[in-house]
């Protein structure tokens, strides 16, 4: 897609499509629509750690970031979304790719298997404890 920021797998960044998708399929189907949950949203953002071991895959936050807008607009508009799952928690195999591309909120190096939380585990770990004050069970 032109014109569209692209994750480093080469595949276009457009949240808008997730909302506008959401909105009609809602419309279409009507009280059809079970409740929905996303369950694997992610992107392929390559970064390792720096010198100080910190991964800032800034651009993932922002992914995550307007996707989730795009869901609670579609939640506005009347959409039925029960749950959005970051894909994934760790970089891992992914069967086209083998390991060349990195999904997880925690990179792993392959060869030591030492994790380390990227910004984006922090950030998205932040959020979701933020609505759970805000929105208790």
């Amino acid at each position: 897609m032109l014109g569209y920021p692209l994750t480093d797998f080469g595949w276009p960044v457009v949240p808008d499509a997730l909302r506008e998708w959401l909105i009609m399929f809602r419309a279409r189907l009507r009280a059809a629509v079970p409740p929905l949950v996303i369950t694997e949203s992610g992107c392929a953002y390559n970064q390792g750690p720096d010198q100080h071991g910190v991964v800032d895959d800034h651009q993932r936050v922002d992914y995550h970031h307007a996707h989730l807008t795009a869901v609670a607009e579609a939640i506005e508009r009347g959409v039925d979304v029960r749950g959005y799952y970051a894909w994934s928690l760790v970089d891992n195999f992914e069967w086209a790719e083998g390991y060349t591309q990195r999904f997880g909120l925690v990179h792993v190096d392959y060869e030591t298997q030492v994790r380390t939380p990227k910004r984006s585990f922090t950030w998205y770990a932040d959020l979701v404890a933020r609505h759970r004050a805000e929105h208790p069970a």
